[in-house]
């Protein structure tokens, strides 16, 4: 009788600990699979490894990582931006056309706060106006590419300004300003989220809207401001573009949106709000850079990484349908 007392403690522990392996690889599940895709990569593509492939890697994904940041809370919100891609396009020209005019200062400062106006009207029209932002933003898209096109009197502005440029090429510790600017992104933004009351209240108006506003949180000003920090950060990232470049072009960064949305529901941001860890933006992130840096290499045609690139955004959207559904079933 003692003995079996003894051992009657050990199925629990052992249900426990299966409990916690399962649990620690539904969260991590898309770090794995970011491992393995290094090693996979790493194996089969001739030069992934190297030290240029790997600077030139982390320069390719700085436009959609330092704007997935901010997506991040948009998405939180259980809002979508889809004029990203238009406001990186309308910053650069508005940078460009006041660099010349006024300096690179200036342009600079121009540029992102042009960002920072297309974010407060959008916060304002889907906030204060109550209009769905997947609506709002598709409209304010088109606008926004027509503003660039008439600011930049439908041509690429070239840069006369040459302090414009040190601004991209400035390194430090072998990395230049636009990868700085991400990692600052990712910290900061992070950090918001995560360990200030403004990135609770984002992630509760996402979980539940009434819950939150019956909670007394602002829920208008802080889809006002959400949009604004996206606006402002799409700005830089576009400032930032066109310093490389050396042009204000009102035809780049088309697409852009679903490049960055992918990488955040890669990363386990949920479309329908209340979830979303920053962890999970930087993996969605690289994954997104690398599968691209890769078919590169491969020198696979620009068509198939069309496909691909599609296929991944359709298998995020449908894992993130799934855990949706699932986390509801084990509510019920």
């Amino acid at each position: 009788m003692q003995a079996s007392l003894s051992e009657a403690p050990a199925a629990p522990r052992t249900g426990s600990t299966a409990r916690t392996v399962r649990r620690l690889v539904q969260q991590s599940g898309i770090v794995i699979v970011f491992l393995i895709m290094l090693v996979v990569l790493a194996a089969l593509v001739p030069d992934f490894t190297s030290s240029g492939n790997i600077t030139g890697l982390l320069l390719s994904v700085t436009l959609t990582g330092t704007i997935a940041a901010s997506m991040m809370m948009v998405l939180a919100l259980g809002e979508v931006d889809l004029s990203i891609g238009s406001i990186v396009a309308f910053s650069g020209v508005v940078g460009s056309v006041a660099a010349n005019a006024l300096g690179a200062p200036l342009g600079i400062l121009c540029g992102v706060l042009a960002g920072g106006a297309i974010g407060l009207f959008n916060g304002l029209v889907v906030a204060g106006f109550g209009i769905n932002s997947l609506i709002a933003t598709l409209a304010t898209m088109e606008a926004v590419r027509g503003l660039a096109y008439i600011s930049s009197g439908g041509d690429a502005v070239a840069i006369l300004a040459p302090s414009f440029f040190g601004l991209s090429g400035a390194s430090f510790l072998g990395m230049t300003t636009p990868v700085w600017v991400m990692f600052a992104s990712f910290v900061v933004l992070g950090f918001v989220l995560n360990r200030t009351v403004f990135g609770r209240d984002v992630l509760a108006i996402g979980g539940n809207v009434e819950a939150a506003r019956l909670a007394g949180i602002p829920v208008t000003r802080i889809r006002v401001a959400v949009f604004v920090l996206q606006g402002l950060l799409a700005g830089l990232a576009g400032v930032l573009l066109t310093s490389r470049m050396g042009l204000g072009d009102p035809k780049t960064s088309i697409g852009l949106e679903l490049a960055v949305i992918s990488a955040c529901v890669l990363g386990g941001v949920s479309l329908s709000g209340g979830i979303a860890t920053i962890s999970g933006v930087v993996v969605g992130v690289l994954i997104m850079g690398c599968v691209q840096d890769a078919m590169g290499l491969l020198n696979v045609p620009a068509f198939y990484q069309y496909l691909v690139r599609g296929g991944i955004l359709l298998l995020a959207v449908m894992f993130d349908r799934w855990k949706t559904g699932r986390k509801a079933s084990v509510l019920r």
